[in-house]
């Protein structure tokens, strides 16, 4: 009884509950489909989803907050589109990857300018970003460009030799490291305890004189920069620019979020949890391939099945939480003032 009471604190259900996921999928493939269970396989999750696992780890500081980023999805095809064509235009490849990723923060700070300044909903700035993003794609060219770059190409070609024969990309390798980086932040740094600060009750949050704004506009940067890095990843993973990349991938990327434990009212969630929702995903898309007569659009389907599932999984962790917050005012004798409480507190 112990154990199930540890498991069903914070988000210990879900990281538990999209690892089980993970696993029961990949069972069935293994059983299913001859050559599923293999080192490759599972490391091609990986190497074919890096750069959604390194925009669903931006997307899940800002979900945490209780904000959203709509403008991931067409900021990536933003950054293949500007890659590509400063690439063919003769400039230094290790140049353009450190432009890229300054225009991915300055892009993310600007709109979490607006949103903290002026007090705007996210949704609506970052609608607004993703389709200032996806317009500039065209009026750079409204073709697909090829890279040709041989730095690029050789990032795309490279392979790390992985213990027993395997191997992963330079794009899996920088997800990981991100996924790593991201954690450290979230739970060692003054910075990640404000970003679950704002999350949990951003009115407490100013009263303990933290700074909102300050968090909120870092926090979107992050994301930018997120969103550029996972650009650069899918530029060399595909080897080319176009404004039609990678349509509703924002929406990818919040589902990855949700499955993976990041709850969308805020102030909840394991940095581990997208990447984990990620390769759930990935895990569906190749039992679906090695399937073979099933069409692509299947793995929307399951995607959108699970994500009710989790939805309502979130559901019954939030009634849980405010059955906690009455347990503890009645203790207190007071009535609570606030919708939540620290997190320190409902754990204990």
């Amino acid at each position: 009884m112990k154990m199930v009471d540890i498991i069903w604190k914070g988000n210990h259900v879900f990281i538990l509950a999209t690892t089980v996921l993970i696993i029961l999928l990949y069972g069935y493939g293994s059983f299913t489909f001859t050559g599923f269970f293999s080192a490759q396989v599972f490391l091609n999750l990986f190497i074919d989803n890096a750069y959604l696992i390194i925009v669903a780890t931006g997307m899940a500081f800002v979900i945490i907050t209780g904000g959203i980023d709509l403008s991931v999805g067409a900021f990536v095809a933003l950054i293949s589109m500007i890659s590509a064509t400063l690439l063919e235009m003769g400039f230094n490849a290790y140049l353009v990857i450190v432009l890229t990723l300054l225009i991915g923060v300055l892009f993310g700070g600007f709109q979490g300018y607006l949103i903290s300044q002026f007090d705007l909903h996210p949704w609506i700035v970052t609608l607004a970003g993703m389709f200032l993003a996806r317009g500039t794609s065209f009026l750079i060219n409204t073709e697909s460009i090829v890279i040709t770059n041989e730095t690029y190409s050789y990032l795309s070609s490279a392979k790390v030799p992985i213990i027993g024969g395997g191997y992963v990309s330079i794009g899996a390798i920088i997800a990981l490291l991100l996924v790593i980086i991201a954690i450290f932040i979230a739970k060692y740094t003054k910075f990640g305890r404000n970003v679950y600060a704002v999350g949990g009750n951003v009115s407490s949050a100013r009263l303990m004189g933290l700074p909102v704004k300050r968090t909120t506009i870092l926090v979107y940067m992050f994301s930018g920069f997120c969103s550029a890095l996972g650009g650069f990843v899918f530029t060399i993973y595909m080897l080319s620019g176009y404004g039609l990349h990678l349509l509703g991938m924002e929406m990818d990327a919040i589902a990855a979020c949700v499955i993976g434990g990041i709850l969308l009212t805020g102030g909840f969630g394991y940095l581990i949890g997208p990447m984990l929702g990620v390769l759930s995903m990935g895990v569906i898309q190749t039992i679906i391939m090695f399937q073979g007569t099933l069409s692509s659009w299947w793995t929307k389907i399951a995607v959108g099945f699970l994500l009710f599932i989790f939805i309502v999984l979130q559901r019954l962790v939030v009634i849980n939480r405010r059955r906690k917050e009455m347990e503890f005012s009645k203790e207190l004798n007071v009535k609570p003032e606030t919708e939540t409480f620290t997190r320190k507190q409902l754990d204990t």
